[in-house]
């Protein structure tokens, strides 16, 4: 059972980590049951990052968690990020022409804004939450941004036929992921409660939308698109949790 969660850990961030052997494709399938809990890691590695910026200007201390978030994840979803956006535009509604463009490497235009945008967002919504103390966003972004993707996988047909998405979702246990989604969402909403069930509902929200607009335009995900919406829903999950402390 280690080894999907190391795949999960390797994959997802910079941590330092070493596989005792090559993972297997059952492995790669088997490592979307640990997505959320490599959540909750990064949630505590930046919470705890904030606690000792506790004495620093608001301002700084949103700046360097900002930092830190993108370095200890590797600007992999930013990526997937940007790689949609320039598709999304560029592709002007014909689904062949969106999926040449996401395999571009090259970023654009509209890549360049998302991520400004997005990172604006977020710097904006950390800012908010650490003058008033709170941390739980932080763990509850990061869990829930990760949470997704299994569902994502889960109701969503993969469009492309190589690469490592693929192999998540070809040997994805789904009767196990199923039942991982459930007891993160039973242990968010008993720990948080109303306050998480709001924090849900706004991701579920957002996933829905932007699960129809990949259906609508491409027929299914890629590995762009499910990094797009671990981005968009963290911010999404911040700034819901500022608006509930106004």
């Amino acid at each position: 059972m280690i080894q999907p969660f190391l795949v999960a850990l390797q994959f997802l961030t910079r941590l330092p980590v070493r596989l005792g052997a090559q993972p297997s494709e059952k492995d790669i399938g088997r490592s979307l049951l640990y997505y959320p809990l490599v959540g909750l890691v990064i949630g505590a590695l930046l919470a705890t990052l904030g606690w000792l910026l506790n004495s620093a200007p608001a301002l700084i201390a949103a700046a360097l968690l900002v930092t830190a978030w993108v370095i200890l994840t590797g600007g992999l979803h930013l990526d997937g990020l940007a790689d949609s956006a320039d598709a999304w535009i560029g592709g002007m509604g014909d689904p062949e022409k969106t999926l040449a463009i996401m395999k571009d490497p090259s970023c654009g235009p509209a890549g360049v804004v998302a991520i400004v945008l997005l990172i604006l967002l977020k710097f904006t919504a950390l800012h908010s939450l650490l003058m008033t103390g709170e941390w739980t966003a932080l763990f509850l972004a990061a869990i829930i941004g990760r949470t997704l993707l299994p569902v994502l996988l889960l109701t969503t047909p993969y469009v492309r036929c190589n690469g490592l998405g693929f192999i998540l979702s070809a040997y994805q246990p789904k009767r196990m992921s199923i039942i991982g989604v459930t007891v993160t969402t039973a242990l968010i909403l008993s720990i948080t409660r109303l306050y998480g069930l709001w924090l849900l509902l706004s991701a579920i929200t957002l996933f829905l939308i932007l699960r129809h607009m990949m259906l609508r335009r491409i027929g299914g995900t890629t590995g762009d698109t499910a990094g797009a919406l671990v981005e968009i829903t963290e911010t999404t999950v911040l700034l819901m949790a500022v608006l509930i402390k106004m």
